[in-house]
């Protein structure tokens, strides 16, 4: 699969290496998880290289993540996944915290609104 003409792969990298650091698994053992040298990795993880789509998928169920998480700031749903996560992060919340996250957001919908 050749995506490099036609995304921003770097973030597809960073994405991984937060899924990957939210594990806490150091790059080295994620190489060994997954087959791939710590060379391969990095390149991937830096946006350098794009795993094929069979790595890719590799690389998705090692880390236990769906793919479209992985690709959430390249796909033109992006912002509905990017919405489903941070709606889970916010219900991981206490109510107060919640109630304070939504007033800003609230807020500032108001404001882009009246522009």
């Amino acid at each position: 699969m050749y995506w490099r003409g036609i995304m921003n792969t770097s973030s597809i990298g960073k994405r991984i290496r937060k899924y990957r650091e939210a594990k806490g698994w150091r790059q080295e053992d994620f190489a060994e998880k997954i087959g791939l040298s710590v060379t391969y990795t990095g390149m991937i993880e830096r946006g350098e290289k794009v795993p094929k789509l069979e790595t890719f998928i590799t690389i998705a169920n090692a880390l236990e993540v769906s793919a479209d998480l992985l690709l959430a700031d390249v796909l033109s749903t992006g912002y509905n996944i990017k919405s489903s996560e941070m709606t889970e992060q916010i219900s991981s919340l206490s109510p107060y915290e919640r109630d304070r996250i939504y007033s800003v957001v609230n807020t500032m919908i108001r404001f882009e609104q009246k522009k």
